[in-house]
Order: C-alpha cells, then structure tokens, then sequence
C-alpha cells in the first residue's frame, strides 16, 4: 500500500498540472505578457468598455488588462477620497467577469507617490489631506505651464509622513479585493518631488534611497497577501547618461535605486518617442521588464520585434525577464472608445494609440503565426 502513494501523488500531481501546460499558448513563448492599459471606464461607459473586453482584446489573445482606477472607484474605506461619479462594485464586477471569462488578468491602478496633482488640479489625496505634500510651499497656479520656477510638473506625497500610508493602503487594500486581484499597479512614473530640501523629513536624504525605500513599502505590503508589485520604470533609468532626459528616466538620482529594489517588482518600460532598448538593461539587473509603446505604430512594430529578438538571443538566466508587451492609452476609457470607433476627428499623422495598438498586435500575432 504504501509503494503506491507516491505514485497517487503523481497521478494526482499531473491531473492538477496538465491543464496548465495545455493551457500554454504559442503566444506565452514570445510574449507571456500581452497587455492593455487604459483609464478605468466611468460608470456610463462600463458596458460599452466589456464589449470592447470580449470583442476586441480577447480575439487579439490580450491577457492582461490594467486598468487606472485611481479615485474613480466608490471606496468605502475613504468615501471622502471619491470621485465625483465613480464606479460602484457592481460596475466592476462586470470588468472582473468579462475578464476572468476571456483569460483576461485585471490589474488595477492608483499611482503612488507620484503625479497627486496635474495642471492646475491637485488630486484627491493631497486636496484631502494636505498634509502629506511634500511640497506644501510650492501652490497650484492659477494657470499652468512649463517649464515654470518651481520645478512643478506634479506634487508628490511625502514617503516619510507617518500618516500616509494608512491612508493609501486601505485605498490599495480595497481595490484589489473588488478586482480580486493578485497583482497591483502603483505607477510611480515621472516623480520629480522626491527628497526636497524643505521638507522636514526628507530633507538632505539620498532620493534613490528615498524612491527605493517607497517601492519596498508597497511591495511589502502586497507581499502579506501574495500580490505583487508593477511600477512604471523611468525612474530607475539615469536620464543623464543615456539621454534620454527628465520624462522618460531621471534626472534627480533616483536611478541608483534599481540596486536596491526588490528582483520580483516588475516593469513597465516606456517609450514612445524613440524605440529605445533599455529592456536589457532591466533584465541585467535581474528584473522582469514589458515594453510599453503608446502613440507611434512604426516604434511599436520594432520593439515587439526587438522583445522576441531579447527572448531568443537571451542567456538562460535572462530570457524569462523579457516578459511583453503593454499597450499604453493615456486618456480614460471612453475617449479610447471614441478614437478607436472612429467617433472623434483622428491625428492626420496616424500616431495615435488606437492605431499603435492596432499595429502592435498585428506585429506580435504575426511574430507567434511564423514560430
């Protein structure tokens, strides 16, 4: 009897396992990351955004989704924190079932630390509670424009305040519970405001420590219920250096922080001006990276082709961190929509996200079709 439990636990272990590996698509070898980020729908455009979900991202083979949620969510945990008109629970129920029916992995969105203002416009967070800027001397403009004496692009929360993530937390705790989430996207991107000289508890510290320090808190704390952690990577890029300047990679030192993070956050790497190969250097320093293109189809073709060039000419260590391909949109759902069904006046340039995705999706579906 006892001769035959290891052979139970075979059977058993194989009954378990073989769906998964049938489930493996052509698609997985090339890109195990397909995705599609986007600003979440508001509540009147929720069901149009699901068809767009089951008729436009599944046939595609689209398997990740990362939605920008933000405030647009009606939080019970910080009701004050809401938006205006936000989606309730059974708005995204319906997100999370056409997903979940279409193999579909959600990702929600709230941007950390980072970008807590735009223009004029200071977010919800610091609008709340005031206290956790980390640059309260520096006020909104009535009118908005750059480059202006402040250096403001948009006001950052301070990582040192006691305070801040309770807060944040128990935003990022209940979004990824309604979206039944394993993973969650702090954005992090374009941080300009980061250890300022006047704030009285960042003042004179190192900023990578500082940025590295925020991403391993947030980390952490997925970690306790086994989800990760997805930033945007222009700040751990030394914009210096390589170039590439202050918007897509740093130019305040937080670079030196991709040293000092955890290996299991992933990337998002994103460029849309130039076709820039920095994956490599993501994937050298041992993490997982997904190219992220947004406007320009031409930039989109060749970095689908350079990520199955990384993954075949990669050593065995480092082929498994060139990870996909995400789609960026940078405006809500709906307008998506709009642009996309060809309701709003297109850019006669054809540099728009709409085609891009188009492009890109046609260039990795033919990638998989000649494998």
């Amino acid at each position: 009897m006892k001769s035959l439990i290891p052979k139970l636990c075979l059977l058993i272990g194989l009954f378990f396992v073989c769906p998964l590996l049938s489930a493996q698509t052509p698609a997985d070898s090339l890109f195990p990351v397909r995705g599609f980020c986007i600003g979440s729908p508001r509540p009147d455009r929720v069901d149009e955004f699901v068809t767009f979900i089951e008729k436009e991202l599944a046939p595609r083979q689209v398997n990740t989704l990362i939605l920008r949620v933000d405030f647009n969510y009606e939080f019970k945990s910080h009701p004050e924190l809401r938006d205006s008109v936000a989606l309730s629970k059974r708005d995204v129920r319906k997100l999370v079932r056409a997903c979940q029916a279409n193999r579909v992995r959600l990702i929600p969105q709230i941007n950390l630390l980072g970008h807590q203002s735009w223009a004029s416009q200071t977010h919800n967070l610091l609008r709340v509670y005031p206290q956790f800027d980390e640059t309260p001397h520096v006020k909104m403009p009535e009118k908005y424009q750059w480059p202006n004496a402040d250096g403001l692009y948009c006001k950052s929360y301070c990582p040192l305040h006691p305070e801040v993530h309770k807060v944040v937390f128990d935003l990022v705790d209940e979004i990824c519970d309604v979206f039944e989430a394993d993973a969650f996207h702090a954005g992090m991107d374009e941080v300009f405001y980061i250890g300022h000289d006047k704030c009285p508890r960042c003042s004179g510290r190192d900023k990578a420590e500082l940025f590295a320090g925020e991403v391993k808190t947030i980390r952490d704390h997925l970690a306790q219920k086994n989800r990760t952690l997805w930033i945007w990577g222009d700040r751990l890029l030394d914009g210096k250096t390589t170039g590439l300047g202050m918007w897509e990679a740093s130019m305040n030192n937080t670079h030196r922080a991709i040293d000092l993070i955890p290996k299991d956050v992933l990337i998002c790497d994103w460029h849309y001006e130039r076709p820039d190969q920095t994956p490599v250097y993501f994937a050298m320093k041992g993490l997982k990276v997904m190219t992220c293109p947004w406007r320009m189809p031409k930039n989109a073709v060749l970095q689908a082709q350079d990520m199955v060039k990384f993954r075949a000419t990669a050593t065995n260590a480092m082929k498994g961190n060139f990870y996909g391909m995400i789609q960026t949109v940078w405006s809500d759902a709906g307008s998506f929509l709009d642009e996309y069904y060809d309701r709003t006046k297109a850019d006669d340039t054809g540099n728009t996200a709409s085609n891009c995705f188009r492009a890109l999706y046609e260039e990795m579906n033919r990638q998989v079709s000649t494998k």
